[in-house]
């Protein structure tokens, strides 16, 4: 097995399969320290990886690795020596663990998806089955910008395409609410942030037992909590496990899209912009391009970025 370190995460170049789930072990020797936050020996993480195939293959194209394979990063950043497991509800024929399974785990991370909640097909049913099924099992649960509106979904909330538009590679100003300045999901955020975010649908209405924690100019559901059935769920619109390398993976990505909305003059436009995020990338002490781009140690720093996860999983591993 070759470990492969960069300059943030540790990513594993094989995997093995335990108990049908994709597994992602990594020695914890290897892993940064997760502050002083004390964290139980060893944590059982599963993911739940909402983009379809084709979407997937393209992401690892563009960035190297799937948004399941981000979180998985990410969560090993921040615990290391976590067991992390990862599903695939959007593929057809998958196998998806029943309620005996999820309460095996102390956490559900649900990704983001190009999948549009208020389409009824075989994959958005699955993907709001299993989140059901993760509320009725009561296991402790996080999703970032799709994995928002699945969980509001599956809770009963409803979903619709953005009223102001999409947000293409940084959600500006998100203010948190007076329940927000209050909930542990934002503590250590200002009261006024930007993070990478990329969506072109948003949270219509929030289901019975959804708390607003933040919001901004474009979308009124930045950042919820979810009591339903036995589970709670923290979520957000934007999304803290990406870093700038990723964002501007995602920014090519939708190039076309961009340019055919206006956010982006022509696809030269979109590449100078991109290429800006990735060289912040490279150099976050560049002040230069943070100050071109509008951006702060939010979204520079990796401990300011990844609050929303790092608060979540000292909720799901000292409890309720």
């Amino acid at each position: 097995m070759v470990w492969q370190l960069d300059s943030l995460y540790l990513r594993t170049s094989s995997r093995e399969l335990r108990e049908g789930l994709e597994c992602f072990v990594l020695p914890a020797a290897l892993a940064p320290p997760f502050g002083n936050l004390p964290l139980p020996d060893q944590l059982r993480f599963l993911v739940a990886e909402s983009e379809p195939p084709q979407a997937r293959e393209t992401r690892r194209e563009s960035v190297g690795r799937s948004s399941g394979e981000t979180y998985i990063d990410t969560l090993r950043f921040l615990a290391p020596g976590a067991v992390c497991h990862r599903v695939k509800p959007a593929d057809r024929g998958a196998a998806l663990p029943d309620q005996t399974d999820l309460q095996s785990y102390d956490a559900v991370f649900v990704t983001g998806s190009p999948l549009h909640l208020y389409q009824d097909t075989p994959e958005t049913r699955r993907e709001v089955d299993l989140m059901r099924a993760v509320f009725e099992a009561g296991v402790p649960s996080f999703g970032s910008c799709a994995g928002l509106q699945v969980a509001a979904v599956a809770a009963g909330g409803t979903v619709r395409p953005s009223r102001r538009g999409r947000e293409a590679g940084f959600a500006r100003r998100i203010t948190l609410t007076e329940a927000g300045h209050r909930h542990p999901l934002l503590a250590g955020r200002p009261a006024s942030f930007d993070a990478p975010a990329f969506h072109s649908d948003e949270v219509e209405t929030l289901p019975e037992g959804g708390t607003l924690l933040a919001r901004n100019t474009v979308t009124q559901v930045q950042a919820v909590e979810i009591r339903h059935g036995a589970g709670v769920f923290w979520g957000v619109q934007y999304h803290p496990e990406l870093d700038l390398y990723e964002a501007a993976g995602a920014l090519r990505r939708q190039c076309d899209d961009l340019v055919s909305e206006g956010y982006a003059s022509s696809p030269e436009a979109l590449e100078t912009y991109a290429s800006m995020v990735e060289a912040l990338h490279q150099v976050p002490e560049r002040k230069d391009l943070a100050w071109i781009l509008g951006l702060d140690e939010q979204v520079t720093e990796v401990e300011c970025r990844l609050t929303e996860l790092r608060n979540f999983i000292r909720f799901a591993t000292e409890g309720q």
